[in-house]
């Protein structure tokens, strides 16, 4: 039990501890270089895109079997694809909201346990992934220095990911409520998010 509640703790205070800080340049206090460690920084330095990341691999590690990979790769794949797009000049109007909607969707595929099959898990954060990369590559610069960025921000995608299957898989050993109650405090960020 005391095991248990220190697994609580930590998820709690990993997820809402910290200030919902945006992850995209421009916004007030980050500065990033252009090259892989910018790159790779993007996703860790803000809440809504570290947030969405663990997320994934934890709904993929309650799903189990096949989806606890192949639902982390849909998001990076689609991710590295709207990166593209986003870096050749797509932007749209929502993108803000699509990530803030992926933190508090995920969340609540977590809380509630949600069980879809493997090809549609990977339909809808393939759908969420086209929102995050949009995002990163509208940011990347048009220098060949790009190419290393967007490298960096997919690998520490993956990372994150991996982080979440790992998190998931060992909250299930100490409760089976620890990875709801850990999707309850992310939908609350998201919830918070679309308040930014």
């Amino acid at each position: 039990m005391r095991n248990r509640s220190r697994l609580l703790g930590a998820l709690s205070l990993l997820l809402v501890a910290a200030p919902l800080a945006q992850a995209h340049p421009g916004h007030e206090g980050h500065d990033f270089t252009w090259d892989f460690s910018g790159g790779f920084a993007h996703p860790l330095s803000g809440w809504d895109h570290l947030l969405a990341m663990i997320a994934v691999g934890l709904w993929a590690a309650q799903l189990g079997g096949r989806a606890r990979w192949l639902v982390p790769s849909a998001f990076v794949g689609v991710m590295a694809l709207g990166a593209a797009l986003g870096h050749a000049g797509l932007m749209f109007p929502g993108v803000e909201q699509g990530i803030a909607a992926s933190v508090l969707v995920l969340g609540l595929l977590i809380a509630t346990a949600v069980r879809l099959p493997v090809a549609a898990g990977m339909a809808l954060v393939g759908l969420f992934a086209g929102f995050h990369g949009i995002a990163h590559g509208a940011e990347m610069p048009a220098t060949a220095g790009g190419l290393s960025y967007g490298a960096g921000f997919i690998l520490a995608t993956a990372l994150l990911h991996a982080a979440g299957v790992g998190l998931g898989t060992i909250a299930a050993r100490f409760s089976a409520n620890a990875a709801k109650f850990a999707g309850w405090a992310i939908a609350a960020s998201g919830v918070v998010l679309f308040a930014l």
